[in-house]
């Protein structure tokens, strides 16, 4: 079995038990509503003190990912400003429960906007923020105005936040659906970031440089297996599987990740 933490994301109510069921020793999954601006809701039993001690009992690591709402590159001030906050008291409620970071998407600007005002954003918004646990930026996979889509996009936001210490997130299905080939991106990456600190090992049901964020189980969608496992052996961080299917799917898609990297 690979040393490599690997595990799904999964439902708050009990992140513990969505790992035991897929056989994992990690999960990922949200606090609160990921599609509302309520701020984070803390579901296990016990409250986040009880999720953070029985995780830890249980040695299973956890991270929490932010709501899909938060895009604080924009220059819509209704959707920045509140999007700074919101992060925020995410990053305060993942410190509570233990997690050992939060994943955030790269965001966008609008149209006719200059990207570099997107980058700056995020400059700002690290520069404000109490960072009681890492953060990681996370590649996305549509929209030409995207603050890290592409790989020049991303390394002119490192530019921009680079010496912050901020961590990165590669999702696979992100990056085959945003037009970039997986063989050796795991270098192309390393050599913008420095570091890559998590990875979302997906499939995806669309073609390549589609645009679209859909996932898909390992061997039924567009991507080849083999560049899923590259990326994940090359890395050398830990894996969640944002497949469908819950327990049963995640759990098959964890277990061929298992089967296929290096012990």
């Amino acid at each position: 079995m690979t040393a490599l933490r690997i595990g799904g994301h999964v439902e708050q109510t009990d992140p513990i038990a969505e790992a035991a069921a897929r056989e994992a020793n990690l999960s990922q999954f949200f606090l609160g509503d990921p599609q509302g601006w309520k701020g984070p809701v803390v579901a296990y039993a016990g409250g986040a003190q009880a999720l953070r001690r029985d995780a830890e009992a249980a040695d299973v690591v956890l991270y929490v990912h932010s709501p899909y709402v938060i895009n604080v590159a924009t220059t819509n001030n209704r959707i920045r400003i509140p999007s700074r906050k919101l992060l925020q008291q995410t990053v305060d409620a993942s410190a509570e429960v233990g997690a050992a970071a939060v994943i955030v998407h790269g965001g966008h600007v609008l149209d006719g906007d200059d990207p570099a005002i997107g980058f700056d954003n995020w400059r700002k918004t690290f520069e404000r923020m109490d960072r009681k646990v890492p953060v990681l930026i996370e590649n996305t996979a549509g929209g030409d105005r995207a603050m890290a889509r592409r790989l020049d996009a991303i390394a002119r936001l490192w530019d921009a936040i680079g010496g912050f210490d901020v961590g990165f997130c590669l999702d696979t299905c992100h990056a085959w659906a945003g037009g970039i080939e997986l063989p050796e991106l795991v270098d192309r990456i390393k050599a913008i970031t420095g570091r890559i600190d998590l990875v979302h090992a997906n499939d995806s049901k669309d073609a390549f440089d589609s645009g679209r964020d859909r996932h898909e189980n390992f061997g039924a969608g567009s991507i080849d297996l083999d560049d899923i496992v590259a990326v994940a052996s090359a890395a050398g961080a830990p894996v969640v599987c944002e497949t469908p299917g819950g327990a049963k799917g995640q759990g098959a898609d964890i277990a061929m990740l298992r089967k296929h990297l290096p012990a």
